[in-house]
């Protein structure tokens, strides 16, 4: 079938060089491209009883013309041509509109088919097919018609007629790629029976379980490549075992001021394992804001350097930098563990030292912004890489950190809650450790929304957390004002509540500002100089006030909800109750479900699930470079089971020797190798 699969199309009888275009137009080229053109719904031509059908319906209908049609023009060139029909002993109307051809075909006693729109209280269909029970087009009596994605020239009647005529002449040449174990036990339907099952289904039930087979199929595969690139990875980059002194660690968790939640625990263990392991750890810590990532990173810094290594963590802002060497150090400060800045702000003489201490192994941990992969940085034995918030670093310039050592360690962390289905899929060559238990006492952060409107009641209990001795963020999703969307701009806002909060210090923070002046605004924030901050999206990540207690987010409507979630969560570090409130007018109902989604749970991986249903996958992650992978059948949202199942099923499978050599397997070698997965790999 290999080679039938890569023969043009126009081999087939009928496809003629202009025919061969138009298919080509649809990105079908072979053979094989045709056969795995799939529907993507059907079009249900079984024909139905009256009793079954419900008013305003799309069905097909049998029966016989009875007595002579009859054609009323009105307007310019309208027409309405309707006929008596006998289906089921009952005398039905059968309407077109603005088709008098149709007039000569319907004589008294001739039986036909219908399609179209049911009117109960008329008993009155309005036709949009008709077919002729003695002709040769009477096909789709029964039938479930497949509808195509369509394009150019292309028609639904010449697609259908060449995928049959395909299926007749290749069809029993369909081989079976999965492994028989694999299909006998989640009972799926042959390969060669799904592919001709899901092009022209027997019933709904058969349609069901030729989608079913070859949405696994899709998933397998995407599984089966992901997981033996981790494979290769882990035994091409020759990691360093670290002989981790446990009972230091183990101190280290004993001397905190808090005790770790079951959560921490399991990821910890999970770290720990991947970093005392001969290759090399590429690890995926997610958890909610507030979950406790940093102590956790903080656990695999000191194992790190207690096994003789130094560690770096890569952040994106220079104020998330400052704030993680002020709580690194304060963690591992008392177990002699030097802990040092590298960012673009240092003068030259402070940079150039830190990178002479890095160099000659003095400085344990460096946290830093993108300086950290400067070319002139260099590290005396780099054991562990830790990059924070990862999808805002492009793959090259966490690449280059990790090259800065001897195929160091890596661990990735993100505040931002993936669902499952999204994680095993975008990061399917990575491990992925969850925290999905929040610290004990914390509270839980109020939510509510608010129409625009009802703004001046927002401020007075602004003010009363004010009064208390708490701060405040307002967000704005833009700087200046525009004359193209009518949202609040942080300029305006920052002026007006300057003006209505005269005795409180207003301070205002967006992208714009140079760095320094950024880092000024946060510091006069952090000492409470300035109680209230106006801000665009930049303190969506990481910035840590325990005082600021109450947010207001203008045009919530604006932002998705895992970044209204990001940004909730500056809001609620302390002991005091905290509040968001979201200001809104959202036109659309989507918009209106994610307010009410906001107000219900403060889960964020219950949000990023909802998120992920409104938006869909690719607008999850931004439509530009979102590592999702294309399906033709399966569905991220609900297939997402079977994606589990196909994971388990493709880590068992890339860990048999047998796999490598049995002649079983051949099928799925040769998609790894007609993939590039296997390019220049040569397993022992």
């Amino acid at each position: 079938m290999a080679g039938a699969y890569q023969s043009p199309v126009s081999l087939l009888h009928g496809v003629g060089e202009e025919r061969a275009k138009a298919f080509a137009g649809l990105g079908i080229n072979s053979i094989g491209d045709l056969l795995e053109y799939f529907p993507s719904r059907y079009e249900d031509y079984r024909v139905r009883d009256l009793t079954e059908v419900k008013d305003g319906e799309r069905v097909t209908l049998a029966g016989t013309v009875y007595g002579e049609p009859s054609v009323r023009f009105y307007g310019k060139r309208k027409s309405r041509l309707s006929v008596k029909v006998v289906m089921d002993r009952v005398v039905v109307t059968a309407v077109w509109f603005n088709q008098t051809f149709v007039k000569s075909r319907l004589s008294p006693g001739k039986e036909i088919l219908v399609t179209g729109k049911w009117d109960k209280h008329k008993l009155q269909i309005t036709v949009s097919e008709m077919t002729e029970v003695d002709s040769e087009r009477a096909t789709k009596r029964g039938e479930l018609a497949p509808v195509y994605p369509l394009g150019g020239d292309m028609t639904h009647t010449l697609l259908r007629k060449t995928i049959q005529l395909a299926l007749r002449q290749y069809g029993k040449e369909i081989p079976e790629i999965l492994p028989a174990d694999i299909v006998e036990r989640y009972r799926l339907m042959p390969r060669i029976h799904a592919f001709h099952s899901i092009h022209f289904p027997e019933n709904a039930e058969d349609g069901r379980q030729a989608r079913r087979r070859i949405m696994f199929e899709e998933l397998f595969l995407f599984q089966l490549k992901m997981q033996t690139l981790r494979k290769i990875n882990r035994q091409q980059t020759e990691g360093v075992a670290l002989a981790i002194p446990m009972e230091e660690v183990r101190e280290f968790v004993k001397g905190l001021p808090f005790p770790l939640t079951d959560a921490q625990k399991r990821v910890v263990k999970e770290i720990l394992d991947d970093m005392r392991a001969p290759h090399s750890m590429n690890r995926l810590l997610q958890g909610d804001v507030g979950s406790g990532k940093t102590v956790v990173a903080a656990i695999a810094l000191i194992a790190a350097v207690k096994a003789g290594y130094q560690g770096a963590l890569m952040v994106p802002t220079e104020i998330l930098a400052e704030q993680h060497v002020q709580s690194l150090t304060k963690l591992l400060s008392d177990y002699g563990i030097q802990v040092a800045l590298l960012s673009g702000s240092l003068t030259a003489k402070r940079r150039r030292e830190v990178i002479g201490s890095l160099q000659m192994g003095l400085i344990d941990v460096v946290v830093g912004t993108h300086a950290l992969i400067q070319e002139d940085v260099f590290f005396s034995r780099l054991g562990l890489v830790i990059t924070d918030e990862q999808h805002r670093f492009g793959v090259e310039q966490r690449r280059i950190l990790r090259n800065k050592g001897l195929s160091p360690d890596v661990l990735f962390m993100t505040a931002t809650p993936i669902p499952r289905t999204l994680a095993i899929t975008a990061f399917g060559d990575m491990d992925v450790s969850t925290i999905d238990q929040m610290p004990a006492g914390r509270k839980p952060i109020e939510t509510t929304w608010k129409k625009h409107d009802q703004f001046p009641a927002v401020l007075e209990q602004m003010r009363d957390e004010l009064r208390k001795g708490r701060q405040a963020y307002v967000i704005c999703p833009l700087i200046e004002e525009s004359e193209k969307l009518d949202v609040q701009n942080a300029i305006d806002v920052h002026a007006q509540l300057t003006h209505i909060f005269p005795e409180f210090g207003v301070g205002l923070m967006h992208g714009r500002l140079p760095a320094k002046e950024k880092d000024a605004v946060m510091q006069a924030f952090l000492a409470a100089e300035h109680a209230v901050l106006v801000s665009t999206t930049v303190v969506e990540v990481g910035v840590n006030v325990p005082n600021a207690t109450y947010m207001v987010i203008y045009d919530a409507e604006r932002f998705g909800l895992a970044q209204l979630h990001q940004l909730r969560g500056r809001v609620g570090r302390g002991s005091e109750q905290s509040y968001c409130v979201l200001i809104a007018d959202p036109k659309s109902e989507i918009g209106k479900e994610r307010m009410r989604v906001m107000c219900e749970t403060t889960d964020g991986f219950e949000l990023s699930q909802r998120d992920l249903e409104l938006r869909g996958p690719g607008d999850f992650f931004g439509t530009k470079q979102s590592g999702l992978p294309e399906f033709k059948v399966a569905d991220l949202l609900s297939d997402y089971k079977a994606l589990e199942v196909a994971r388990q099923e493709t880590v068992k499978l890339v860990t048999e020797d047998s796999f490598w050599r049995d002649e079983k397997y051949h099928w799925l070698r040769d998609y790894l190798k007609n993939e590039g997965v296997l390019d220049g790999v040569v397993f022992d």
